[in-house]
């Protein structure tokens, strides 16, 4: 059992009304009418919060459609994800504000994983650094629209991703943080000095680290490394053995330790569905051996769960206690929910059993165990 104190042998843990009531060793049964589950040796974490996904098991969460937002909901929790944050990608105004609404229409009502509030990736990205992002949806941060998404998607609007040297750019990293919004970063060509001048007016996350954006060069080191030197900045990471070569994980977790790090998936609908032929962002998207990809090579997000990056991470040689910690607790550190993310008493009950190979074999939401239909 991976508590917030390390990893505890032969744990035991008592539930009481979706909250986590007590943690030890061999804890006495208190009444007749109390349900044991035995975990039969196998690992037990707390719920995974994944703070980037675009869509899972063929429903893209901007298409306009409630389903599309439970059954991303429902595949979270069938791989460990308890909560996460429903992720746009840049489109029209029209098409964000619809998705916004059915966020708000399923929220409260999931049928897996909870939603922990909406991730705008986008439109006010750099088109040099645009990756996947349709160039078509691309725009120069607009304050007057942004508060149109604000207003439209109120406390659920937890995080937006820009590409802060654009023009407005500055103003807008700004104005988020004056709304408590956490402004992150990436789908730039920012500069060392443009970045730093990000940090200091509030920017303090970055969207997959290393991936759309200006590189490290020694004479121009850029937003990466402004990044690193930020110790209230924290970094994304997709661990999929696509977007980060092994070496690079280990070097943002030497830097910035497990507090500063949060696995992600960043994935389409491809999410437990595989290889195949998808739409997303306004593209045509060919999934083959597991990587989505552009017809001209350009990744397009991953199909990575959040279990599998947990046991890609760990086989990297990043220690188990770190691995869980990115992938639950600074994430939920990150949204401000810290009654999410750990195994503490007064914590919410929301639990993932894995076995050896991380697979899933029990999930557990407020103490309620899901079971997929």
């Amino acid at each position: 059992m991976v508590t917030e104190h390390g990893i505890v042998d032969n744990g035991c843990l008592r539930i009481e009304n979706g909250r986590i009531a007590e943690i030890g060793e061999n804890l006495p049964v208190v009444s007749s009418g109390e349900e044991i589950l035995d975990g039969k040796g196998q690992l037990l974490i707390p719920g995974m919060i994944d703070v980037h996904i675009h869509g899972a098991s063929g429903y893209d969460m901007m298409d306009g459609t409630l389903r599309s937002i439970e059954a991303v909901s429902e595949t979270c929790a069938a791989t460990g994800c308890t909560s996460f944050l429903a992720t746009s990608v840049s489109s029209t105004l029209e098409d964000l504000l619809r998705m916004i609404e059915n966020v708000k229409r399923t929220a409260g009502r999931e049928p897996g994983a909870f939603i922990a509030g909406i991730h705008a990736e986008g439109p006010y990205l750099n088109v040099k650094r645009k990756g996947m992002q349709n160039e078509k949806f691309l725009l120069h941060p607009d304050l007057y629209e942004m508060e149109k998404v604000i207003e439209a998607a109120g406390s659920l609007l937890k995080m937006v991703t820009v590409a802060p040297e654009l023009p407005g750019g500055m103003e807008l990293v700004r104005f988020l943080r004056e709304h408590g919004i956490i402004v992150a970063v990436a789908h730039s060509d920012a500069t060392y000095e443009e970045a730093m001048e990000a940090f200091r007016l509030g920017a303090t996350h970055m969207t997959h680290c290393f991936n759309g954006m200006r590189p490290i060069h020694h004479r121009d080191p850029g937003l990466i490394v402004a990044a690193f030197e930020q110790p209230d900045v924290s970094l994304q990471a997709i661990v999929d053995h696509v977007h980060l070569h092994p070496a690079i994980v280990r070097l943002m977790h030497r830097i910035k330790g497990a507090d500063g790090m949060v696995l992600i998936t960043d994935a389409l609908q491809a999410m437990g569905l595989g290889d195949g032929e998808y739409e997303f962002g306004g593209h045509h998207v060919t999934v083959s051996a597991g990587v989505a990809q552009l017809k001209d090579g350009t990744l397009a997000s991953s199909t990575v769960t959040m279990n599998e990056a947990l046991r890609n991470t760990v086989q990297l040689g990043i220690p188990l206690e770190d691995a869980v910690r990115m992938a639950s607790t600074t994430p939920a550190d990150l949204l401000g929910i810290p009654h999410k993310g750990k195994i503490a008493v007064g914590a919410d009950a929301d639990l993932v059993l894995l076995d050896e190979q991380f697979q899933v074999i029990r999930t557990f939401l407020r103490g309620k165990e899901y079971r997929q239909t």
